[in-house]
């Protein structure tokens, strides 16, 4: 019996590590993504035949039936074959047809399956439909074999909820290969997301091909890394006439960003005299806002504009043109001759409501507006644009929460929802920052929390203005999606949750039901290759791979959203079948837990290793005549190890005393010098730390190292410092410890160390929060 077992946990460890399940485990249920308005199931089911015939009547059908068609020959092996008058499968496109735009309506029976639809993309939503009601290996690029290709019968009655369904990527932090922006065109039509908001420019990168100005992707394509390394990439204009082709066999259409006029030091490097100042600096290297921004007092900036959207327009056949207009720092424009000179002789004076240099930044939407009117193109902007005014044709992307939203539907422009605050912006963590990977600071948002957002506020709908709330769009912000793959953690699959928000009516939504449904088409995913987030098993208050205790206790562990768990307790790696997390894990002596959650498909997240050990209270020592504060010495240069610092040729300079860890930075200015690595240098401060009273002590901190008895107790050397997940626990007694702390100012993954705060952060094992350690707890001899 023992040696089943074994075999049978060396299967399901064999099925986790590729993904997913044995190919029959997955059964052809109704687990539609979104989930449609109507569904009714009937008994029976639909067996594909191993010779399927996809009949159609117009061009449209005929394009989604090859679709069709080149999926299943690829994953059932079967020959399908389209055309003819009768078919197994039938794409019946009207205009007649009474129902919306984008509708459909599903049949399937025993005999047959039939499409009917208006257009178009509702044949195409109803085939994705059916495609879900097959067995998720259907999303196979090779031939599966063992698998019933049999669907569910039911009858579907669809529509969308909103108009615009749409999903956004940023390819300027990091460059995101055209390979790569397809694959998630191919994942995101799946769910019937119809808009690719493409944002090509930033102060990181400038990411397409103009020809009039090469040098906007020669220089401002590639920057210069924190590492000594360079970075970058574009498309040229045919890699993004593909792209846009591409989404439109799937119905999406790709609306591209030119984002004026902040956010332009890519351009800026290129050609200096679209600045006020006209000075020569390279791509901003770190994430954040440059300040130097486009020169509106310049004519020639309006010229320089109006010649990338000429170039820009016909590879982007859609109706909308993204003109950014947020985050525009306005210093340099007050200190400008040239932009005053502008305010002046267009009457922009400050009107009690904006400043002068605020209604600078309306005059120039409005220009832009008006020049993108002549190329037949209607403008999409980021809240701060309903700043000045606008004319009623131009809509709103409302990202900084819900008020812009609000105020520009009282105003009768058009809205589309984005705010981060409704977890909407999928670089934020999805669970706890400490063992999560390092992503921009922010609280989780988690999968639950981005599938109940309303796009509609209560406000609009008391005011009867939900037509002005044109649909929803969740943001890919890529300043830490550092590979492709991170990238897809951070969207997937939250991305699900954005197209069941814009598709079905709210009175369908179910968090319950759809976490069920996602963790079927987890096994859809798989069969894509996809590098989604799986929640971790976390502990509360804090999660930290390293428990101390100095008397028997217990492990605790939660998920964030009901998930089985399965753990180890000898070492080896937990598998589907290793022991369920069902209590608090006792505790006495040194031992390791190895843990993990794991879906219906027997796919597994990442195994923590949490090592437990017991402990005495470190002694503290018996130090006389000591002072207030730490000892502060600094050396110039750029470090990314410490033991650099031990060969450096620079001089230590010996800088007093601080009690404020943050004092161990140097205080400087974020000016572009800075920002480039100009003025990097090391810093370590030495002496004790008071302890208050025995205890286990949780400690958390950026710094690059923390020492104390002469130990290393937290190392994030060469991490990026957003985050820390380099937790520690260690027991200590009463009294003065020797500890020291090394701060590197560096750059590393685009964060300036030195917007980190550096204090250390400690938590009592019995404690629920982390503070940081009292000044007035640091001493020296």
């Amino acid at each position: 019996m023992k040696k089943i077992n074994k075999f049978l946990g060396s299967l399901a460890a064999c099925a986790a590590m590729l993904g997913g399940v044995s190919t029959q485990a997955v059964a052809a249920d109704i687990n539609i993504i979104p989930v449609p308005v109507k569904t009714q199931v009937q008994k029976g089911e639909f067996v594909l035949p191993q010779k399927v015939v996809i009949s159609y009547q117009t061009a449209d059908g005929k394009n989604i039936a090859e679709y069709m068609a080149d999926k299943l020959k690829a994953s059932t092996g079967y020959d399908v074959t389209v055309g003819g008058k009768k078919g197994n499968i039938s794409i019946q496109i009207s205009p007649s047809m009474k129902m919306a735009e984008e509708g459909y309506r599903l049949t399937v029976t025993s005999k047959g399956v039939v499409i009917k639809a208006k257009t178009g993309k509702g044949a195409f939503y109803g085939m994705q439909s059916f495609m879900q009601l097959l067995p998720a290996q259907v999303e196979s690029a090779t031939k599966v074999s063992g698998v019933k290709w049999v669907a569910q019968c039911c009858d579907i009655q669809d529509a969308p909820r909103f108009g615009y369904r749409g999903f956004h990527l940023d390819p300027c932090r990091h460059f995101i290969t055209v390979e790569n922006v397809k694959k998630q065109l191919d994942i995101m039509s799946m769910f019937k997301v119809n808009t690719m908001h493409f944002h090509l420019t930033e102060d990181q990168g400038w990411r397409i091909e103009i020809k009039k100005y090469p040098e906007l992707t020669s220089i401002g394509g590639y920057r210069l890394q924190g590492d000594g390394s360079t970075y970058g990439g574009f498309y040229t204009q045919e890699e993004i006439k593909d792209i846009v082709d591409y989404a439109a066999k799937r119905y999406i259409t790709v609306i591209p960003e030119i984002d004026l006029p902040g956010h332009m030091m890519a351009a800026i490097a290129a050609y200096p005299s679209l600045s006020c100042k006209g000075e020569q600096w390279t791509p901003r290297m770190v994430w954040g806002v440059e300040d130097i921004v486009m020169c509106p007092g310049k004519e020639d900036m309006f010229n320089f504009l109006e010649d990338i959207v000429r170039e820009v327009v016909p590879l982007f056949p859609g109706k909308y043109f993204h003109i950014g207009g947020d985050e525009c720092p306005k210093t340099s424009w007050k200190n400008c001759p040239t932009c005053q000179k502008r305010i002046e002789a267009e009457g922009l004076q400050a009107d009690g409501k904006h400043s002068a240099e605020e209604r600078l930044q309306s005059y120039v939407i409005k220009r832009m507006e008006k020049m993108l009117a002549k190329y037949g193109r209607k403008i999409i902007g980021w809240d701060e644009i309903l700043e000045g005014g606008l004319s009623p044709e131009a809509t709103v992307m409302s990202w900084r929460g819900t008020s812009g939203g609000i105020s520009a539907a009282l105003q009768k422009h058009d809205v589309i929802m984005t705010p981060g605050s409704g977890g909407l912006y999928l670089d934020h963590y999805q669970g706890d920052y400490k063992i999560e990977p390092v992503t921009i600071p922010s609280a989780p948002a988690y999968l639950s929390r981005t599938y109940n957002y309303e796009p509609v506020p209560d406000t609009i709908k008391s005011l009867g203005l939900e037509k002005h709330i044109l649909g929803v769009q969740c943001n890919n912000w890529s300043e830490y999606m550092y590979t492709n793959a991170k990238m897809e953690y951070q969207m997937y699959p939250r991305s699900l949750a954005l197209a069941e928000i814009a598709w079905s009516p709210a009175k369908k939504k179910n968090f319950t039901d759809f976490a069920r449904r996602v963790d079927a088409n987890s096994v859809r995913l798989d069969e894509r290759h996809v590098r989604y987030h799986i929640p971790l098993p976390e502990q509360p208050y804090g999660s930290c791979d390293k428990v101390v205790i100095t008397k028997d206790t217990v492990v605790t562990f939660q998920t964030s959203r009901p998930m089985k768990m399965v753990y180890t307790l000898d070492g080896t790696t937990p598998t589907p079948a290793s022991a369920v997390y069902t209590e608090p894990i006792k505790v006495s002596g040194n031992m390791t837990i190895k843990i993990a959650t794991v879906l219906p498909s027997g796919k597994m997240s990442k195994v923590r290793t949490i090592d437990v050990e017991k402990q005495n209270y470190a002694p503290a020592v018996n130090v006389s005549d000591t002072k207030a504060g730490l000892q502060l010495r600094r050396i110039k240069g750029n470090y990314l190890k410490v033991n650099q610092l031990d060969f450096a040729d620079a001089e230590w300079q010996d800088c007093g005393t601080v009690t404020n860890l943050n004092k161990m930075k140097v205080s400087q200015p974020d000016d572009a010098a800075t920002l480039r690595g100009a003025n990097n240098y090391g810093a370590i401060a030495e002496g004790f730390i008071n302890v208050p009273e025995d205890g286990v002590y949780y400690l958390s901190s950026r710094m690059e190292q923390v020492w104390i008895d002469n130990k290393l107790v937290i190392n994030n050397e060469g991490a990026v410092k957003a985050g820390t997940n380099s937790d520690n626990a260690v027991a200590l007694a009463k009294g003065l410890h020797p500890v020291k702390f090394v701060y590197l100012c560096n750059i590393v993954g685009g964060w300036p160390s030195w917007w980190s705060n550096l204090n250390l952060e400690m938590r009592k094992d019995n404690q629920k929060k982390f503070t940081a350690v009292e000044g007035t707890q640091y001493f020296h001899k």
